[in-house]
Order: C-alpha cells, then sequence, then structure tokens
C-alpha cells in the first residue's frame, strides 16, 4: 500500500501537503497531534481500487460493520438504498460499507450499552433496535382501532399512578454500578483498538518513507547487520533530518549513537578514583580477571598496600585459590567471606585503602541464589560494577541487566571485546538501559588488557563491516523486522538525538 505521513505546523498545511501528493483522490486515514504541530497519514483511492479488484463482493461477503449500517435511522437507510441503485464507483461503495462515521459509531455505542443495560435490569435477552420496534409496531397499530381518549377522574389523584421512591433506588443501585463497569470495558476495548489501529499505519507509512529514501533504507538494513536492534534503528533514523546526504547521515548517525553510549570518560578512572567496588554478573564472564586487572592499575599507580582484595565466591572450585594466586603475583593478600557479617568485619579492616575490590559468585540471572548474594552486598559504599560480555546475544544481555538491575547509578564494565564477532548488540543494550561504561577488556593478559571507554571507538568498531554471515538480514526481510511497533522504553532511552 502507497501509505504516507505529513508533518507540518497546522491540520490545514498538513491537509494541503497529502493533496499535492496524491490529488484529488486523496484518503485520510489518521490524524494526531505531535510536538512539532500535527501528522497526518493518508493514501490515494487508487490503492483501494487496486485492493478491490482481488476483495470478494458485497454480496457474497457483507462486512462486519453492517449491523451498524441496519440499526441507522430510516432516512440514511433509504438514501443509501437510494445510492445504491445508482451506477457508482465499486470503491466508493466498498469505501462506504468499510468506513464507519462518527454518527453510525455513536449508535452503535449507544445501542450496545442499552442492550447491556437491558440485560443487567431483566437477565440476558436480545432487546430489539428502534428500528426493528417500529417494524413489528406498524401491523399492529394497522388492526388495532384508535384508543378512546381517557377522561380525567377526579377521584384519581396523580401519585396513585407513580411508583414509590425507596424501592426504586434501592433497585437501580446495583444496576447502575454494573452499567458503569460495562462502559469502562467497552471504552478500553475501543482505546485499544484505536492504538493498533494508529500504530499500524505508522509503521506502514514509516516503511514505506523508508524505502522511498535510499539512503535512510541503507542505513537501517547496516544498523540491523550491525547487531543493533529494530527498535533501536527505528527510534534513530524517525529523528534524521531528511536533507542530508549520504556521508552527512553516516556521521549523523554516529554522533548520535555516540552521545547516548554513557561513558565515564570525563571522570577520573576506577583505579584512581578508588572505593569499594563489587564485581557482580553471570557465570564466565570474566568478574576474577577483571577484579585483578583492577587491582593491578591501582597497585600499579599508588602502591600494593592501597589495594584489598576480597572473594565471595566459596561455591566455584578453586575460585579462591584464582584470586588469591593474583594477588601474590601482585603483593595483595586476598581475603575470604562466607556471609555478610563476615563481608562487614572485612570492609571495617580494609577500610583505610584507597580501593576495595569484592569479586562474586556467578549466578545466572533467573537463579533463585541471586538474590541472596544482592542482598549479601546491600551494605553502604559498595557499588556494584555489572560486568557483561560483548559475546553474548542481544536478547541474553537484556535479561541479564534487566535481572541485575538496582536502584541508584548503573555502572557497567564490557569484557571479552576481542571475542566478540558484532559489538551492536552489546552496545544497543547499554544505550536502551542507560548504563554507564565504566571500562572495556579486550584479553586475558592482567593488566595489559583494560582499557578505558571510549565510545567513540567503541561506535566505529560496532558499524565496521564485518564478515558475511548466514544469520545477516536482506533488505527484502525488514518487514519482518518492524512487524510490532517500538517499546516506550527504548525510545525514552534516546534523550540527545
Amino acid at each position: 500500500m502507497n501509505i504516507k505521513r505529513f508533518t507540518a505546523p497546522t491540520s490545514r498545511e498538513a491537509l494541503a501537503k497529502a493533496r499535492m501528493a496524491f490529488g484529488d483522490g486523496t484518503l485520510i486515514l489518521s490524524n494526531r497531534p505531535t510536538a512539532n504541530g500535527v501528522e497526518v497519514v493518508a493514501t490515494a483511492e487508487d490503492t483501494l481500487s487496486a485492493l478491490d479488484g482481488g476483495a470478494p463482493t458485497a454480496s457474497s461477503n457483507p462486512p462486519l460493520l453492517a449491523p451498524s449500517t441496519a440499526r441507522s435511522t430510516p432516512q440514511r437507510a433509504s438514501q443509501s438504498a437510494a445510492a445504491s441503485g445508482l451506477g457508482r464507483n465499486p470503491v466508493e461503495e466498498d469505501t462506504e460499507q468499510l468506513a464507519m462515521s462518527t454518527l453510525s459509531f455513536q449508535d452503535y455505542v449507544r445501542e450496545r450499552m442499552l442492550r447491556r443495560r437491558h440485560e443487567a435490569l431483566n437477565g440476558p435477552s436480545e432487546p430489539q433496535t428502534l428500528s426493528e420496534r417500529s417494524r413489528d409496531q406498524e401491523p399492529e397499530r394497522e388492526r388495532m382501532p384508535a384508543p378512546s381518549v381517557a377522561r380525567h377522574n377526579p377521584l384519581r389523584t396523580i401519585p396513585m399512578d407513580i411508583p414509590p421512591e425507596p424501592p426504586r433506588r434501592r433497585q437501580e443501585a446495583p444496576s447502575a454500578h454494573l452499567i458503569q463497569s460495562n462502559n469502562q470495558s467497552v471504552m478500553n476495548e475501543l482505546h485499544a483498538m484505536k492504538e493498533l489501529i494508529e500504530d499500524r499505519f505508522n509503521t506502514l507509512a514509516w516503511l514505506g518513507q523508508a524505502r522511498q529514501n535510499p539512503i535512510q533504507s541503507n542505513l537501517m538494513l547496516k544498523m540491523i547487520r550491525a547487531g543493533y536492534s529494530p527498535s533501536l534503528a527505528r527510534a534513530v533514523l524517525e529523528r534524521m533530518p531528511e536533507d542530508l546526504s549520504a556521508g552527512e547521515s553516516v556521521r549523523w548517525l554516529m554522533e548520535v549513537l555516540e552521545r547516548n553510549l554513557k561513558t565515564d570518560q570525563t571522570d577520573p578512572p576506577l583505579y584512581e578514583q578508588g572505593g569499594i567496588f563489587a564485581m557482580v554478573g553471570s557465570t564466565g564472564v570474566g568478574k576474577t580477571t577483571t577484579t585483578a586487572k583492577l587491582a593491578a592499575m591501582c597497585a600499579r599507580i599508588h602502591g600494593p598496600g592501597s589495594v584489598g582484595l576480597i572473594t565471595l565466591d566459596t561455591y566455584r572450585v578453586g575460585a579462591h585459590e584464582q584470586l588469591r594466586t593474583y594477588g601474590r603475583m601482585l603483593g595483595i593478600v586476598a581475603h575470604l567471606a562466607h556471609d555478610r557479617a563476615a563481608l562487614q568485619d572485612l570492609l571495617g579492616l580494609l577500610s583505610g585503602k584507597k580501593m576495595v575490590l569484592i569479586d562474586t559468585t556467578g549466578v545466572a540471572p533467573r537463579d533463585p541464589r541471586k538474590r541472596d548474594m544482592l542482598d549479601v552486598l546491600d551494605l553502604p559504599h559498595v557499588n556494584r560494577l555489572l560486568v557483561l560480555n560483548a559475546g553474548c546475544h542481544g536478547d541474553t544481555l537484556d535479561d541479564v541487566l534487566t535481572a541485575f538491575k538496582t536502584d541508584g547509578s548503573q555502572q557497567a564494565i564490557l569484557s571479552k571485546v576481542d571475542e566478540a564477532v558484532k559489538l551492536g548488540p552489546a552496545i544497543d543494550a547499554l544505550i536502551r538501559h542507560q548504563m554507564v561504561l565504566r571500562g572495556v577488556t579486550n584479553g586475558q593478559r592482567v593488566p595489559e588488557d583494560w582499557e578505558r571507554a571510549n565510545a567513540h571507538q567503541l561506535i566505529s568498531a560496532s558499524m565496521r563491516s564485518p564478515a558475511k554471515s548466514a544469520f545477516d538480514p536482506k533488505a527484502t526481510d525488514l518487514n519482518f523486522f518492524f512487524s510490532h511497533s517500538p517499546d516506550t522504553v527504548t525510545e525514552g532511552g534516546l534523550v540527545d538525538a
């Protein structure tokens, strides 16, 4: 379908743009206010005529909204019957049958509310509509004689014909509550249907514009092949200016990704800043090796006496011995803490150190022991550093970030960069979860394979064209990636596009 989206400061200008694009046969699909003005989604009648050629006729397959047409007023029914007798364009007939006007939609909602009110009062029954009731009463009126006019009886007072007020109020109280709940459920269904239709039309319009713009289409395909998620790619490229050349578009994209990747480039490094840091994360991501690298960097600058090492890993075989071996090489004593009380005592003993590093047990995101391990680290002045494997899949990184995310400052270290084929999934997860990247490890050497987080280098490395893979999508596969709308969390993470 040739669907386009037009944005202008006012609705008049947006409609003028749509008419200039499609001519007199312009059909407005939806409109909504935006931060820059008004957004209109439109198409042409030729699109509907092309769809009409392969669709079944109205007589063989009546539309879903036909009952609403039957419930309309007699005047509207006579007008539609007279118009159907004339030879009209089949596109107009299908449009009239499929489109629901404001009045018919209000009639539909009103009759549905009346039906539910009748069911709540008198039990489940199918009440007749006004038009059906009038048709059933016409033959009876013809057979029945004219009713006689009742004379005024002075002995009969007016209050005798009125039911007592208190019983009626007691009966209407529960029915009013049921009617209000039913009305709310109907409105919720209508709002959900409206959001679904608008979201799908916006997606189709955006994909149509992306195909017509080769620069935007190529950048979108490049980001997907680099490992970035479709939601982040759409959220970034929707904000790209349309008057940029190919080179300017690439530079704009790189700058946006660099600004949204939070690093400590302007702050002192971890080993110069000092403090108490606990390495947390899944199993096998390199927490112990990262702890040794930070300890070696701090000991090189401030001396071995300024570093304290603590391990909580009593589950893995040889974990304490591995950290103790690194400590002997650096001239640092590695302590072992079995529980929260022992950790508090060791932190008090090492309170005079410049930097205290805590190595923890690696647990899976859905491991029940994760909660116990995080409770042990819930102490004052203990900062958690989430170690992420750069070679993991994007879904795995999302699961880890969601499981280990805590309140306050969120900090992370990207490990095993040298083993990752694509850095796009890791950078994408860091951007969407708004994590501060404090460092990067790219090997097993201690402490040579430690680098500070540089947003420019990481984004450039992620956007380099890797070797061809069987998992790389083609240009014709982009519709499958953008079949659903982006998450609001994703769009909220982009603060500087």
